[in-house]
């Protein structure tokens, strides 16, 4: 039996890149969302033993690299299953993209797993065995619209956002996760570094010269309240609007919270290691923008780029002026945790 499911990907409503941490990572502080554009990934478990990648794009490893592999070792083990696991991935999102492609194929690798084994992990267990194979994989249990923590492997649900008409722009450069926050923290003083690891206070960042984030009250909480309140904190400025589908002047909800988007100021810290190096990212933003989205960033640390734009005619319409620029553009929407459900549905064949 062949377990065929969807791998949905993520971009990032603002990210803040926060202290280096004592076990190597850094603290952060995002919005994960998901998105329509997907991979699909294919689970049997045959005779036989051990575990076996199957991709057709050569720049995804085939060996215990791959976190589908790991996943699935840890997933065999939880649940007791035997057999010879075969994973093939059809790709169809970028390579160190941004996206999150790879922790999503490993998320949509455990839940065809359980089926293939017609074996259920609880809740809790999912969420550890996705932490412990990589930091953004729990956003992927999760799906819809996720805040994000610690070193983003903490997640809380969010009151999901409107679906979003989005175009997304996905260029030939790669860029690495480890080299982007290397070059963080040769921008950040090296003086600054402790400081910045013991600051408090409402005002942290803006104490020690460093560019301001979503909002300056969320630096200044502590203890264990402190993630529930942040994500109220996020909540209420993701929906601080009547939740009757219009606001108050009778635009879009989506509409409002694209205004509320570009006032507040929410920006990706990557933007400016990623940009200097890469100045061609930086270009293809603004192509966003001068082709009418209503806000543009990098999403993660790159190099895929989305706009949201406020009807699905108008995201159309500049992804096809991108792609007459040369730029492989797509347009797609934003996804609630209910449609991530809905159409991460299983396909099964004998």
């Amino acid at each position: 039996m062949t377990v065929a499911v969807r791998s949905f990907a993520k971009i990032n409503l603002g990210l803040y890149i926060g202290a280096p941490r004592a076990d190597g990572f850094h603290s952060l502080r995002t919005v994960y969302q998901a998105i329509a554009l997907h991979d699909m990934i294919r689970v049997s478990v045959g005779r036989g033993r051990g575990i076996e990648i199957l991709c057709k794009d050569p720049r995804v490893p085939l060996d215990s690299s791959n976190t589908c592999w790991r996943i699935a070792e840890r997933v065999m083990s939880a649940l007791g299953g035997s057999g010879r696991v075969s994973i093939e991935i059809e790709k169809k999102l970028p390579v160190q993209g941004g996206m999150g492609a790879a922790s999503s194929n490993a998320v949509a690798t455990m839940f065809a797993l359980e089926h293939a084994l017609k074996k259920s992990l609880s809740g809790s267990e999912r969420l550890r065995i996705a932490a412990e194979v990589g930091s953004d994989l729990p956003l992927f249990v999760m799906g819809g619209t996720v805040l994000g923590v610690g070193r983003g492997e903490e997640v809380y649900p969010l009151a999901d956002l409107p679906s979003l008409p989005t175009v997304v722009v996905t260029p030939e450069v790669g860029v690495s996760t480890p080299a982007a926050f290397a070059d963080w923290d040769a921008l950040v003083p090296q003086d600054k570094i402790a400081e910045l690891r013991s600051a408090t206070g409402k005002n942290a960042r803006s104490q020690i010269n460093l560019p301001p984030t979503i909002d300056e009250r969320l630096t200044g909480l502590g203890g264990s309240d402190r993630l529930f309140e942040v994500g109220c904190v996020l909540s209420a400025w993701l929906h601080g609007y009547p939740n009757t589908g219009a606001s108050a002047k009778g635009g879009s909800r989506a509409g409002k919270l694209l205004s509320d988007l570009v006032r507040t100021g929410i920006e990706n810290d990557f933007e400016k290691v990623v940009f200097p190096k890469y100045p061609e990212l930086r270009d293809i933003k603004g192509e966003l923008e001068r082709a009418g989205s209503r806000y543009a960033s990098l999403s993660g640390s790159g190099s895929t780029l989305y706009g949201l734009f406020r009807s699905p005619a108008e995201a159309a319409k500049a992804a096809s002026r991108l792609r007459k620029q040369g730029l492989k553009a797509v347009a797609t929407r934003t996804l609630t945790r209910r449609q991530v459900s809905k159409f991460q549905s299983f396909k099964v064949s004998k």
